[in-house]
């Protein structure tokens, strides 16, 4: 076996569970370079904020001989925690075209860079007394996030089978809770979280990129990619036999190649990809982008990171010791971890639809009760700081169980393989600027609106679950071709799209009756590999 993933004996006789093995570390080798990185970023500079404040100031002192104001000194530390939305943004713009110039793969493994770069800035930044340096790192952090937050679900859902496709796709969401969680955890000032090692605790983010970029290499590329932008069906049926345990599954390289053909029959190439711009000039398209965009928008503007926000205040409010705040508050992040594993084993069963609506309907019914708790305190009910930590905890625990997971699965199920770049950029566009948005309105949210801050994420959760279940099939289980017909009722189209049937002779070649032997789907008359044919 090479770190190529392309030369490797015939697997036809490994037991089926291999299978899973395969896929699973593979899984855990993509994530935790991946999306663990987004949830442990988000997390890691809670700890240091006011360290981080202190050295600004005095930095400035050191520089001019006059130090900041309270309200310059918050305005650099905006600017440190709007960086790194900033960089997810367009860390999400250079998904598209990394995932298919490079690959889903060699994508995840170059995305290392910007992470190791601001490991080594954070590092020096005290040495060279600099906290513009710490800015930068945070928006090279952000670049990283985005990248892995769109290729990665993209990976996922293009390796794994069609029956465990929601699961393995989900398991983004799992890992990017268990990154906060373990952010959480090494952030106690037991750990990294006191302030002369604050600058250590930012750039132990290098570690999980570091795992990644040694076992990553040893597991196969998305056999979709390598088959419909590459045109290579022989590394292909390699990387399936890989990831399956045995030989390649006969209906699965059937349904590749009907989804290549058809994308030539749309004047695209094997090589070719959608950019934004066409996507929305593409009538058939805007159904699923308007699901996409409200998805990926509503799961920043829920007000799910406001509530880490504003979790410390409540605990203090119940009563909790101001030094034992730090280990209640990692009991948030525990409590989305626990839920996207919930939301893991249920996703195949459950499906899609229920999960996401039924999860922004339930942070709806919590913030009613939120509201109400917050209000009643504010009048010194007796009680109500207990009922308000536990309307923390089940907000979490409702984000988790659906929005958290199953909103970066939809771009990889519902658009074809030359949609679903630039329908990642679309959708990682509209989340980070939704994190952008939310990040610079919260404190001017809390301070206008007092006990009814949480008032515009209601409106935010119920106007997601009701246009979420008008608009969205279920697609537990379902092709590609069978999803795009739901679409297609949606959005009016009568009949089936002439780019949607096969023709022929083909469809005769590759009936599962006569698809017997993978020898003769990987024989190529044409010598040239980029014929998909």
């Amino acid at each position: 076996m090479n770190s190529s993933g392309d030369t490797v004996p015939d697997e036809s006789s490994k037991p089926l569970g291999s299978a899973s093995r395969t896929l699973a570390l593979t899984v855990f080798s993509a994530a935790i370079g991946g999306t663990f990185q987004y949830g442990y970023n988000i997390s890691i500079i809670n700890a240091p904020t006011r360290y981080i404040q202190v050295f600004i100031n005095d930095t400035y002192v050191e520089r001019w001989g006059t130090g900041l104001d309270t309200p310059q000194v918050t305005l650099v530390w905006t600017l440190i925690v709007s960086a790194f939305a900033l960089g997810g943004w367009l860390g999400a713009l250079l998904a598209g075209p990394m995932s298919v110039h490079f690959g889903r793969k060699n994508s995840l493994l170059l995305n290392n860079t910007f992470m190791f770069a601001a490991a080594g800035i954070v590092l020096t930044c005290r040495v060279a007394k600099s906290f513009e340096m710490i800015i930068f790192a945070r928006f090279l952090v952000g670049v990283n996030s985005g990248v892995s937050m769109n290729v990665q679900p993209m990976y996922f859902g293009e390796s794994a089978p069609t029956h465990l496709r929601g699961a393995v796709a989900f398991s983004s969401a799992v890992f990017t809770a268990f990154g906060i969680f373990l952010g959480q955890v090494v952030g106690l000032t037991g750990l990294l979280g006191a302030e002369p090692l604050w600058p250590y605790l930012l750039a132990s983010n290098a570690i999980p990129g570091l795992i990644q970029l040694l076992t990553l290499p040893w597991f196969p590329e998305s056999p979709r990619y390598l088959l419909i932008n590459r045109g290579d069906k022989e590394a292909c049926v390699r990387a399936l036999k890989r990831l399956r345990g045995g030989e390649a599954p006969v209906l699965e390289m059937e349904e590749m190649l009907h989804e290549q053909q058809q994308q030539q029959k749309s004047a695209l190439h094997s090589n070719s990809a959608k950019t934004p711009c066409s996507l929305f000039k593409d009538p058939n398209l805007w159904c699923q982008l308007r699901t996409v965009m409200t998805a990926s928008s509503a799961m920043m503007l829920c007000g799910n990171d406001s509530i880490y926000f504003y979790a410390s205040y409540i605990f203090l409010e119940a009563g909790i010791p101001p030094e034992k705040i730090q280990y209640v508050t990692i009991g948030t992040g525990a409590s989305e971890f626990v839920a996207s594993i919930l939301s893991n084993l249920l996703i195949e069963r459950v499906g899609r639809r229920v999960l996401l609506v039924g999860g922004y309907s339930l942070m709806s019914c919590w913030s009613v009760v939120f509201t109400v708790a917050l209000v009643l305190q504010g009048r010194g009910v007796a009680g109500m700081p207990y009922l308000s930590m536990v309307c923390v905890f089940a907000y979490i625990l409702s984000f988790g169980l659906g929005p958290a997971g199953v909103t970066g699965i939809l771009p990889a199920e519902i658009f074809d393989q030359a949609s679903r770049p630039a329908a990642y950029m679309v959708a990682g566009s509209c989340m980070w600027l939704s994190l952008l948005l939310v990040g610079m309105l919260i404190p001017f949210i809390v301070s206008g609106l007092g006990a009814f801050f949480f008032l515009p994420f209601l409106a935010v959760c119920l106007v997601s679950a009701g246009f979420l279940w008008l608009t969205l099939p279920e697609t537990k289980g379902k092709t590609l071709a069978e999803i795009t017909a739901e679409f297609d009722r949606r959005n009016g189209v009568k009949g089936e799209r002439p780019d949607m049937q096969v023709d022929g002779p083909i469809e005769e070649h590759y009936q599962l009756g006569k698809a017997c032997s993978f020898t003769s789907l990987t024989e190529d008359p044409d010598p040239d590999p980029k014929n998909g044919d």
